[in-house]
């Protein structure tokens, strides 16, 4: 089809189109979407027929195409950008190229390249890049971002998300190199790093050091069941790393050591968070995204001069960061402060993550890793 859905009036929901229909775009998104009162879903896009026309049919959305370029001109307001994350900046720019805003899932990017690529398109095409990275959105993570600017010059910060059992896709394309970028690193480390560094200010990472492993990438038993995909026989041999460690240091003094691990020998997923500042420190634990073996309940704690307490954290079901994004989005779509701002985050995030990489390949001279080469086997 290629007619194009009719223009609203002033104050009408905003029209939103999806763009990839795997996990992500099917099971986070287009949902949320379809629910919110503030968004129209006029358009999918998907390579695949059949995908499109059930998630059509499901939702009842009255558009879908094959490819975002056939998405006609004011068909949508915004785009959601879910498709594989090789494709997330090439997709991304010719879309803002034309001048619709889009809103990008994470990764971002996968080099500091397609971050510079991003930005170009946002200043040609005069429209807004927004990015899709909910961890900054849970209430928990509110609190403790507010508990940590009380805590004085920020000295260092622990990050970790640690799966028992994790590793996404079964096989496809999350665990190739060359269509996910990376492993555990880019995937849950640039929820991690998205969190995290805004918590530094401005001051730039100047030293960043890391290794990787892949002990249970190839493991049928460590596969995401959760996420509904079974592990098909003879299926595609994962080439990236399911754990990922490094270590930051800022311009300023401050140091983060991070851990992204898909997973591991641990009982339950989980996150932790610890800020340590020059007037106490703060850690939170909890567990990011939608696992259902998760810590029970999110814990926020504070420490000074040799005492911890609890503090309160409002109960929220999993997931609520999602819609509190999309709560927030028509106002950053309309604000002109949102302009520039995700591409630059997304440059300061993809930074770490390659230097990160960088290291891990000089470390570990009989491999390469994401971003940095193919593997010989």
């Amino acid at each position: 089809m290629t007619a194009v859905p009719p223009a609203a009036a002033p104050g009408r929901p905003v029209r939103v189109a999806v763009a990839g229909l795997g996990w992500a775009g099917r099971e986070i998104w287009l949902p949320r979407l379809a629910a919110h009162p503030a968004f129209e879903v006029t358009a999918l896009v998907d390579p695949q027929p059949a995908v499109r026309e059930r998630a059509r049919d499901t939702h009842a959305v009255p558009f879908a195409y094959a490819d975002v370029d056939d998405l006609p001109a004011g068909a949508a307001d915004l785009v959601v950008v879910a498709v594989p994350n090789h494709l997330h900046a090439a997709v991304a720019a010719r879309l803002l190229r034309r001048g619709v805003p889009v809103f990008l899932e994470k990764p971002v990017c996968l080099t500091s390249a397609e971050a510079d690529l991003l930005a170009d398109a946002e200043r040609v095409g005069g429209a807004v890049l927004l990015a899709g990275s909910a961890a900054r959105w849970r209430a928990d993570v509110a609190a403790l971002v507010e508990v940590a600017a009380e805590l004085g010059p920020i000295r260092h910060v622990d990050v970790a998300w640690v799966r028992a059992r994790g590793v996404p896709d079964a096989g496809g394309w999350f665990t190739r190199r060359d269509l996910s970028g990376g492993g555990a690193l880019v995937d849950l480390g640039w929820h991690l790093l998205d969190t995290v560094l805004p918590l530094l200010g401005t001051a730039p990472v100047t030293h960043a050091v890391g290794s990787v492993s892949d002990d249970f990438v190839n493991d049928d038993a460590a596969q995401a069941a959760w996420r509904g995909e079974a592990a098909a026989g003879g299926r595609t041999r994962g080439d990236v790393e399911d754990t990922a460690r490094g270590f930051l240091l800022t311009a300023d003094g401050a140091s983060v050591a991070v851990h992204a691990c898909w997973a591991s020998h641990e009982a339950r997923d989980r996150t932790t968070i610890t800020v340590q500042g020059a007037a106490g420190s703060a850690t939170l634990r909890c567990t990011f995204g939608f696992s259902p073996n998760r810590e029970p309940t999110p814990v926020l704690t504070r420490t000074r001069d040799g005492e911890t307490v609890r503090l309160p954290l409002p109960t929220e079901p999993i997931g609520a960061e999602y819609d509190r994004q999309l709560d927030a989005l028509p106002g950053l779509l309309a604000d002109p402060a949102s302009r520039g701002a995700a591409a630059a985050e997304a440059r300061r995030t993809i930074d770490v993550i390659e230097r990160i990489y960088h290291a891990a390949r000089h470390t570990e001279p009989e491999r390469e890793h994401a971003l940095a080469g193919h593997r010989d086997r």
